[in-house]
């Protein structure tokens, strides 16, 4: 089971400035994040509010399956992960038998270890986030070394911020990316 929560943080400096006073440990370099959400034509696993998903990285990829989310003061679900070498592969092969992408999204993200928890800063296109994965003890340790409290946790999806971004900003809601040069 994956359990998480998410901090708004105004910027990475301070986001990072934090992570690193707690006492956490650098573990992967800040990088790109690339991912895609698919689905069948018929909607199947967004009517289940499951996620299966591929990650882009630049040395590799991820694909993740998730399930509904269950009650709980965190952000609580099955995830099933694999690695996987290609991640344009495994999108063309997934579309090949009848997986549709139907939303993408980009992150930059750095990566801390802290205890038993693994804190990741994250700069997506509408802001700024600290998320904090690991044991309920572990969430909440790493919550408290960084300075907050429960009443900060943020538990939606970087789709949901974004959606709710884009129409607080009466912008058009598509695709979550950075504007590439």
């Amino acid at each position: 089971m994956e359990r998480e929560i998410k901090l708004r943080f105004d910027n990475a400096t301070t986001a990072t400035a934090a992570v690193l006073a707690s006492g956490a440990t650098l573990f992967k370099a800040r990088r790109l994040q690339q991912d895609a959400l698919l689905d069948t034509a018929d909607g199947l696993l967004r009517e289940a509010r499951s996620i299966l998903r591929v990650r882009r990285e630049p040395d590799g990829g991820f694909l993740t399956f998730k399930g509904p989310v269950q009650p709980s003061t965190m952000k609580l679900r099955e995830e099933i992960e694999t690695a996987i070498g290609d991640a344009g592969m495994m999108l063309s092969i997934l579309e090949s038998i009848g997986f549709r992408v139907w939303f993408r999204y980009e992150k930059l993200r750095e990566e801390f270890w802290y205890g038993d928890a693994i804190i990741a800063v994250d700069e997506i296109p509408v802001g700024t986030f600290v998320e904090v994965e690991g044991s309920e003890a572990g969430v909440v340790r790493a919550v408290e070394a960084l300075g907050r409290e429960a009443t900060d946790y943020v538990l939606a999806s970087y789709r949901t911020l974004y959606i709710e971004h884009q129409t607080r900003a009466g912008l058009p809601v598509g695709d979550m990316l950075f504007a590439h040069a």
